[in-house]
């Protein structure tokens, strides 16, 4: 019977940084948070082996957590710096929240499921996310009451961009969201806020699962 093989999850970290890397991607505080979150934790055991692939992995409930490529390209598109506070929509499985927060950012994230939120929770909190606030709640709502926020992200594709999420963007504050007329099909858009004023920047096609509620897609096909 053949041995199994131990898994290195810090050598497979480093080398899905190299790909990374090789693929474009040069902002250090990304490469370096996605170096340092164990992101297998953060996928069903059954399929940890392929933490570090970079493919999207099924969450359960009809969610995925997004390739490694496509979670360094929205952080380093978000433009972050230490100490920024960040609204994430669609916490997931709390990698992204984990990858933002490690590069110094204060995240406040919502989610909308229940199955989802409460592990994602109980692990960041397990692994000392101290600057990691949970909700759940409708996302597309937004969090009215802790705006603005500098950074906005939201991870999963809706047929607009929310006007609340807008209205709670801080002057000069940045949002990055995936926006399509059809479902599981958008553009990543960029959206810059001067002056009260918005402009928005197209940065290629994405494929995310919908973002429902209020302001998204009633329901999931």
């Amino acid at each position: 019977m053949p041995q199994r093989r131990n898994v290195d999850p810090v050598r497979l970290r480093q080398r899905m940084v190299e790909q990374l890397e090789a693929h474009g991607i040069s902002n250090p505080l990304v490469l370096a948070a996605m170096a340092s979150v164990p992101r297998h934790l953060f996928v069903q055991d059954a399929l940890r082996a392929q933490a570090y692939e970079d493919t999207p992995l099924p969450l359960g409930y009809g969610q995925t957590i997004s390739q490694p490529y496509i979670v360094a390209v929205m952080s380093e598109a978000l433009e972050v710096a230490p100490g920024m506070r960040v609204l994430e929509i669609g916490t997931g499985s709390g990698y992204q929240a984990a990858v933002l927060a490690t590069m110094g950012c204060t995240v406040f994230t919502i989610e909308r499921l229940r199955e989802l939120y409460q592990p994602a929770t109980a692990l960041l909190r397990q692994l000392n996310f101290h600057d990691i606030h949970t909700l759940r709640r409708d996302g597309t709502l937004g969090l009215p009451e802790t705006a603005p926020f500098e950074r906005i992200i939201v991870t999963a594709g809706g047929p607009v961009i929310p006007p609340p999420l807008t209205e709670q963007l801080d002057e000069n504050g940045l949002l990055l969201m995936p926006v399509g007329a059809q479902q599981r099909a958008q553009t990543l858009v960029r959206v810059r806020k001067t002056r009260g004023c918005t402009l928005q920047e197209d940065l290629g096609g994405v494929v995310f699962v919908d973002l429902i509620g209020n302001h998204g897609w009633q329901r999931s096909p």
